[in-house]
């Protein structure tokens, strides 16, 4: 019998907290990450997260040798809903998002028909308060939910509308990586077609959409049922009240940068974004960031979040393993 990823990698699960493999560096980062590779995917299926120290990630270059010798090929973001750096090698800087402000428990591009199985955080700087990466067993969320909950949004999926414009979160050029003439008008209008995305063009120039998306999936590893959504990350109760009163006097309750439903349309109240991230919070594991840290999730079986943090915090990002929805 070989032995098990939790062995060949010496890991330390602990309560509250995405289990730590320490490496032992004989050459580079990428070197080891090279030879434990399988070792790491299996325990990444195993646990949903893994955290590799010692590393010593520094730089952007670094973090992409790394996602390349885990192997599966990175992707690159479509649909973005806020602004990234994009470096070489299918690297990001983390989405641009306020640092008083939580990122709530999501899936990363679970609105999209391609998504990343696979993600990649490298910390090149960790803030001095805060700032954790947390993530939660989408399996167990879904256990958690109310029954009536869950079987409704498996009946009717959810729906994401957004309401792009130059101000607030990416605009339509950046989210679809095309310019803002003719040509980039008529790319996303096939991208959408493609896509299963209702489209329609605004008269200032902006862009309004929706698309409907399942909520629960199967695990294609697993084959565990997930709640994989961003259901309550891009709801309007999501946000902080100032700052959804002030986007509701600018651009109207129809026109907000992001927003989510019920797949028939029906609003989602308060209470219930409420709930859903309680149940989040009760699930949450997490691990304050060192500097040159590595975190795995699956992207599908785990979410994660990003916790309000203060002082200087520079955390890599790396989609891999690109899976289409209507192929599961």
């Amino acid at each position: 019998m070989s032995p098990s990823p939790s062995a060949l990698l010496d890991l330390r699960p602990q309560p509250g907290a995405p289990p730590i493999a320490r490496a032992e560096l004989d050459g580079d980062a990428s070197d080891w990450v090279a030879a434990h590779r399988d070792a790491l995917r299996g325990a990444v299926t195993e646990y949903g997260a893994v955290l590799v120290r010692g590393l010593g990630l520094w730089d952007a270059a670094g973090v992409a040798e790394v996602a390349a010798r885990l192997g599966g090929g990175p992707m690159a973001e479509r649909e973005a809903f806020a602004p990234r750096t994009p470096y070489p090698g299918g690297v990001y800087s983390s989405t641009r998002w306020p640092a008083n402000q939580p990122m709530c428990m999501h899936h990363e591009l679970s609105y999209a028909r391609e998504f990343p199985a696979l993600m990649l955080f490298a910390c090149l700087t960790a803030p001095a308060e805060g700032g954790a990466t947390g993530v939660a067993d989408a399996s167990a969320v879904l256990e958690a939910l109310p029954p009536a909950l869950v079987e409704r949004f498996e009946r009717e999926g959810w729906l994401l509308t957004r309401g792009y414009n130059d101000e607030v979160g990416a605009s339509w050029t950046d989210s679809f990586g095309t310019d803002d003439g003719a040509a980039g008008r008529a790319a996303v209008e096939r991208y959408c077609l493609a896509t299963g995305i209702e489209f329609q063009w605004q008269p200032d120039g902006g862009l309004r959409t929706r698309q409907r998306r399942p909520a629960v999936v199967r695990h294609p590893v697993t084959g565990r049922r997930c709640w994989f959504n961003q259901i309550a990350f891009l709801n309007e109760w999501t946000l902080a009240d100032e700052v959804r009163e002030y986007l509701i006097d600018d651009y109207g309750p129809d026109g907000l940068p992001f927003n989510t439903r019920f797949g028939n349309g029906d609003p989602i109240d308060a209470r219930t974004v409420a709930l859903i991230d309680e149940i989040y919070q009760a699930h949450t594991a997490r691990e304050p960031w060192q500097a040159g840290d590595l975190l795995l999730v699956d992207n599908i079986g785990t979410a994660h979040s990003r916790e309000v943090f203060t002082g200087p915090r520079e955390v890599l990002v790396s989609m891999i393993d690109p899976v289409r929805l209507d192929g599961r």
